[in-house]
């Protein structure tokens, strides 16, 4: 049996299922680079849309004309897929089959038919990632070259901190690459002394108690000062956060 090609699958949806109105509905080129057709996601995506709506798509290379492109470069965020997040990029907003296209993509049935799609058992592509309103940049006064350095030399005994120690820390406990990625990273290297289990062997000079005389540190203590942990904020806020791909979901 001959295995018909993306484009006659398409083409075929098209023309054995009439639109809603009754119509020929408009059919339209699009723009895909190799590699997302390749994913064999619009091999799954397109004749579904084809299917519900009537409106064929012609799918074509890279600098062809077309009336709108999927891309990661600019445009309307449409889905997140291995290392990119997609974008629908449209060159010919009054055309009817793109308009009823990128209504779709972002609908809740296109969302859910491209969750659905799947390769070995894993969904590769999902929902778009919410983008920040605004980004702000950090900055802290203390020494980035010296706060590498502590890290190494106190948080490295548990953390992966970079390439040095990768091989060295405890597999259970989350990387600094991972840390810096979390959206209160701040937050927790600012604080991370009050944060379970650091309490037990961490100590801030003039900031934390000592530790009490019945309990001792159960390893060698952590011993700086505030100056120390705004060298060490300096060094992560130049970090490059960990790719986590979704993002993460506290229980």
């Amino acid at each position: 049996m001959r295995r018909l090609s993306l484009f006659a699958v398409v083409a075929l949806v098209a023309a054995l299922v009439p639109p809603a109105n009754g119509r020929a509905a408009e059919g339209f080129r699009l723009v895909a680079p190799q590699a997302l057709v390749d994913s064999g996601l619009l091999k799954y995506v397109l004749p579904r849309f084809s299917l519900k709506t009537g409106t064929r798509i012609e799918l074509v290379a890279p600098g062809a004309g077309a009336a709108a492109e999927l891309t990661p470069d600019d445009g309307t965020r449409v889905f997140t897929g291995p290392r990119a997040t997609w974008r629908l990029r449209v060159n010919a907003p009054e055309h009817p089959g793109v308009k009823r296209f990128a209504d779709w993509l972002s609908s809740e049935i296109g969302q859910r038919t491209i969750k659905s799609f799947e390769v070995d058992g894993a969904a590769p592509f999902s929902p778009p990632r919410t983008e920040a309103a605004e980004a702000v940049e950090v900055s802290f006064d203390g020494n980035p070259d010296r706060g590498k350095a502590l890290s190494l030399l106190h948080c490295g005994r548990c953390h992966v901190v970079g390439d040095e120690n990768r091989m060295n820390a405890i597999g259970s406990t989350p990387s600094f690459g991972v840390l810096r990625a979390l959206r209160d990273w701040q937050r927790r290297f600012q604080t991370f002394y009050v944060l379970n289990p650091h309490p037990a062997f961490t100590q801030v000079a003039d900031v934390t108690p000592p530790f009490p005389i019945d309990r001792p540190s159960p390893i060698t203590p952590v011993e700086m000062t505030l100056g120390d942990v705004e060298a060490i904020l300096a060094y992560v806020a130049e970090m490059t956060p960990a790719d986590l791909g979704e993002p993460l979901r506290h229980q």
